[in-house]
């Protein structure tokens, strides 16, 4: 049956790996987008931050905590009613979007103020003795310095989000997940669950090589 569907079912691989890079690609954008920021002021409100805050701290990693704590799976279902406010449909590539972005921004937060945390101190107190103000430290001494770190955390993150994406299949999200349980499981068609298994392995094998290149381009500037 596989065999006389080929070229049909290539189509349809292809369709699924671009949904996949466009669900994985987005949301870890747009994860960054908020995760960075979110991680930069865990580390500057932490015990001997430069705005050390107890409470905003606590707040800020209250709230990261929560969302990381909660099985992707839960958080998918949980946020339904706000994917189809923000995209008008709880199903479909555009709506796998959205609870990937929310998963992925916490992520990215916990490692980007863990790369934080190994910057030398002193860097930072020198900066201060110089008089460098909040933005100066954190865009001229903690950026920089954590860059390879920070690389290294967003790549685990595209990782997950890989896995993630395949898990969004299961309530019709679209990518090779969808189209390995659609085909592959609900059709009983072996072949096409290898095939998403191969080829998920291969998509992040180069995403794991591209940025543990990038991180010893970083390392060796």
């Amino acid at each position: 049956m596989f065999e006389d569907f080929s070229g049909e079912m290539l189509g349809l691989f292809g369709q699924s790996l671009w949904e996949t890079l466009v669900m994985v690609g987005l949301s870890g954008l747009a994860g960054a987008l908020i995760g960075v920021p979110a991680g930069v002021a865990l580390r500057l409100t932490d015990r001997g931050g430069v705005l050390q805050n107890p409470i905003a701290n606590r707040v800020i990693g209250g709230i990261v905590n929560a969302v990381r704590s909660t099985p992707f799976i839960i958080l998918l279902v949980a946020i339904i009613p706000f994917t189809r406010l923000i995209v008008g449909s709880s199903i479909g590539t555009a709506a796998a979007i959205v609870p990937l972005t929310i998963a992925a921004a916490p992520f990215v937060a916990r490692l980007v103020e863990t790369a934080l945390r190994e910057v030398d101190v002193g860097l930072i107190e020198a900066a201060q003795a110089m008089g460098a103000t909040t933005a100066q430290i954190v865009f001229k001494v903690l950026l920089p310095e954590a860059l390879p770190g920070i690389v290294a955390g967003l790549t685990i993150t595209l990782v997950t989000l890989t896995g993630y994406s395949a898990m969004a299949g299961a309530i019709g999200g679209g990518g090779l997940g969808d189209l390995g349980i659609r085909y592959g499981y609900q059709r009983f068609l072996p072949d096409v669950m290898l095939a998403v298994v191969v080829v998920l392995i291969v998509f992040v094998q180069v995403v794991q090589s591209l940025g543990d290149w990038i991180v010893r381009r970083l390392s060796h500037r």
